[in-house]
């Protein structure tokens, strides 16, 4: 069945962006991308933005949120992005659950933030303010980038070969890392349930970048099925062949949608800065109703 030139995650200034969000829209239609989702983190602000520029330039634009969630039963609570699609990014019970995620991700941004003094750094603050006094989110790029920006810590992050946010992050703000500090709301059940009761559909952001094991991996997918989650973001940008191969297979066995992305942060970033840079390795996208509009 052929479907549009797709690319189903990308983050604006709303969230960990660089660019406006017109201005992901419209490099997203100059890439040739043909259905498009802004899925900024625990924020829909700047979805009508998306959605205006993408009529202008005759790019389907799909209103999305990916939404941080902690997973509950995983045997160390770890912490997963759930995105929605379809949904009415209007309706004021979303934006009230959105309003409470964010401000337990403002909560857990601001405990990293401690914990990183802890440590020894210093944080040139300006921009977690700027963000935090317009509502905007405040995330571990963030964090990454007031660290950079001191210039007490050059000596030491040159020291440990640190040069970017990435690597910053990769340091010290994942999982197993000195200032890491994981959410305490939503979990993956009540992400799911605040995208569906806004009309949308339910999907799990790029599986292997937060879970290594496959077993751990297809475990989990059979927990959020039962858990009434749609589908899984099979194609993703760093996913591998196997990767890639053993998602779409559970996905089709348990009839759920699959999904894909270059997860669009800006021109600049390392890793997601170009879109459509996902393979589907000859798979057949599953996209249901997120391409169908219903």
């Amino acid at each position: 069945m052929a479907h549009p030139r797709f690319d189903l995650q990308s983050h604006s200034t709303h969230s960990d962006g660089a660019l406006p969000a017109a201005e992901v829209v419209e490099r997203a239609a100059d890439s040739g991308v043909e259905l498009l989702a802004l899925s900024d983190h625990d924020t829909v602000s700047g979805v009508s933005e998306a959605l205006a520029t993408g009529e202008r330039l005759g790019l389907r634009v799909v209103p999305a949120v990916e939404i941080s969630a902690v997973d509950d039963g995983a045997p160390v609570g770890r912490e997963l992005h759930i995105l929605g699609y379809n949904i009415d990014h209007t309706g004021p019970l979303l934006r009230k659950r959105l309003a409470e995620f964010l401000a337990d991700r403002e909560h857990r941004t601001m405990r990293m933030a401690a914990a990183l003094r802890e440590l020894g750094f210093e944080l040139d603050e300006r921009e977690l303010e700027t963000r935090i006094a317009a509502g905007q989110p405040i995330g571990r790029p963030h964090l990454a980038e007031a660290v950079l920006r001191s210039p007490a810590n050059a000596s030491r992050l040159e020291a440990e070969q640190i040069d970017d946010i990435g690597s910053f992050i990769r340091a010290y703000l994942i999982e197993g890392r000195p200032a890491f500090r994981l959410r305490e709301t939503p979990t993956v059940a009540q992400a799911i349930e605040a995208i569906h009761d806004a009309g949308g559909v339910a999907i799990w952001a790029h599986p292997f970048w937060d879970v290594s094991e496959p077993a751990e991996v297809i475990e989990s997918i059979d927990r959020f099925r039962a858990a009434g989650i749609d589908g899984v973001e099979a194609f993703y940008v760093t996913h591998t062949r196997e990767q890639t191969e053993l998602l779409a297979e559970r996905a089709a066995a348990l009839g759920m949608l699959t999904t894909g992305s270059a997860d669009f942060h800006g021109p600049e970033n390392r890793l997601f800065s170009r879109f459509l840079e996902f393979d589907t390795y000859g798979l057949e996208p599953n996209l249901g109703p997120i391409a169908s509009g219903g």
